[in-house]
């Protein structure tokens, strides 16, 4: 049996980034099912964040990070979409890519095409996957067609400017919120036919004003508490209201007969992971996401490289709201 030392980045008590600690881990053979693969590049994602917090509870000590790239070291028996030697790319529970080696379930970890090198590929899995199925599954009643008005938070961040970029090829158009006008000239940039700054502007006002007051059929929304009220009056009737993260806390207990006043909407709590349950499903999202950006047609943005020796600084930076783009740490 092969035995190597790994760096792994872990956390011993919940808490602040002062809590992520540098371990030295022993890594064996991946059994059936798994593979064993060694990091180029690692994706850093608020999912970190809110495990590292405790908001999403895991047993201790944890091995953080959802998302990485790398090179296939080994095989276990049964894995038959990988070989030794491939360049693979993954977004996959359970957490531990932060590390140097790992050995992990196979399922979610896919091949990663030549044209995409390791830094794109550690950085857009989970963000692009999670953009490939908002703007692909969670669609509206009344469906989604080109010409139509969605809404996207945080669309500076790594998700949001996969998002402005994707929504542009399949036609909608895409209001952007963000939290500086450079973070929303950054958004136009990327796609979004309108960016309205939550800080100076109020951007339910500002939707009903661009939509002619009619509203738009989706707002995706990974802000959380402070967004989500204001985001139900974005709707026009049968509206879907996507909610797919916490950055500002978790949304408060709302009682549901204030959905049909304003229009009879949905709601929904959307996670990658619900999506992503077998090999199939897997790929066909990966296919899609590595097809959008081998075309071209959207670009990753890495805007923050940390040595994974820094990563209570990454941590802090993307609490602090500081980063946009992708954020990628370095083994």
């Amino acid at each position: 049996m092969t035995q190597q030392s790994s760096r792994a980045v872990r956390i011993h008590a919940h808490g602040g980034p002062e809590q992520l600690v540098i371990d030295t881990v022993t890594v064996g053979d991946p059994g059936p099912g798994e593979v064993r693969i060694r990091h180029h590049a690692i994706g850093l994602n608020f999912i970190d964040v809110y495990q590292r917090t405790g908001l999403y509870p895991n047993a201790l000590p944890l091995a953080l990070g959802m998302e990485g790239a790398g090179v296939i070291e080994a095989v276990g028996e049964g894995v038959t979409h990988l070989k030794v030697g491939d360049r693979a790319a993954y977004a996959a529970n359970p957490p531990g890519s932060y590390c140097d080696v790992r050995v992990m379930p196979a399922m979610n970890v896919c091949r990663l095409p030549d044209a995409i090198d390791f830094e794109t590929g550690a950085a857009m899995m989970l963000k692009g996957l999670t953009a490939q199925y908002l703007l692909r599954k969670c669609k509206p009643v009344e469906g989604l067609e080109a010409g139509d008005y969605v809404l996207f938070h945080a669309a500076a961040g790594g998700v949001g400017l996969i998002a402005c970029q994707w929504a542009r090829a399949l036609g909608l158009r895409l209001i952007a919120t963000a939290g500086s006008d450079d973070k929303c000239r950054l958004a136009l940039a990327h796609g979004a036919e309108h960016a309205i700054n939550y800080r100076s502007e109020n951007f339910a006002a500002r939707v009903k004003e661009i939509t002619g007051g009619q509203g738009v059929k989706v707002v995706y929304d990974s802000v959380g508490k402070d967004t989500f009220e204001q985001s139900l009056d974005c709707l026009r009737p049968f509206g879907l209201m996507v909610s797919f993260g916490n950055a500002s806390g978790p949304v408060a207990p709302f009682a549901p007969g204030i959905l049909g006043p304003k229009g009879s909407l949905y709601v929904t709590r959307q996670t990658l992971f619900s999506h992503i349950t077998s090999r199939e499903r897997t790929q066909a999202m990966a296919d899609d996401l590595f097809g959008v950006v081998t075309s071209g047609a959207v670009k990753i943005r890495i805007d923050q490289r940390f040595p994974l020796t820094e990563v209570q600084a990454a941590h802090r930076s993307l609490e602090a709201r500081a980063t946009t783009g992708c954020t990628v740490l370095l083994p």
